[in-house]
């Protein structure tokens, strides 16, 4: 069973997803599905506005994105990159032992159903400019100036 349930955070309203006591998406259109607030997404609502106010670095909520194995595997290690550090597309391919998927790396990242909770605001491009965020380029440059400015506190 799919609930969701609409909250407006400090950076805009969203629509958050759970399926199975996993968050699955937070997105900006509705969906089909029960729409009741759960203690789930209740919880997550509440990690996000800590982390956006600056009082959480880590996510506790367990998440289950829908998407290919490639995606699972690129969205499993976004979640490694630590708060307020990036990685551009090409380290990420690299990483994973595929050297010439920075442009796959770069589709994964687009559609990563969970933003925030997986932090694909963290990919940078190859010469550490800001390109590509489905929430938008101003989102994804204030996220990395709050995580930056508060990292080591």
């Amino acid at each position: 069973m799919k609930y969701y349930f609409k909250y407006n955070t400090l950076v805009g309203s969203f629509y958050f997803i759970e399926e199975e006591d996993q968050l699955i998406a937070v997105q900006k259109e509705e969906i089909k599905g029960i729409f009741k607030e759960t203690p789930l997404l209740k919880k997550a609502f509440s990690e996000l506005e800590d982390y956006l106010e600056g009082k959480r670095k880590n996510f506790t909520i367990p998440l289950n994105p829908k998407g290919t194995a490639f995606q699972k595997q690129v969205w499993h290690y976004l979640q490694t990159i630590p708060y307020g550090e990036t990685k551009t597309y090409q380290e990420i391919a690299i990483a994973l032992n595929n050297p010439h998927a920075a442009r796959a790396i770069g589709s994964a990242c687009h559609v990563n159903p969970i933003p925030f909770f997986i932090p694909c605001h963290r990919v940078i491009g190859k010469n550490h400019e800001l390109i590509g965020y489905a929430l938008g380029l101003p989102l994804k440059k204030q996220l990395l100036i709050m995580e930056k400015k508060r990292q080591n506190k």
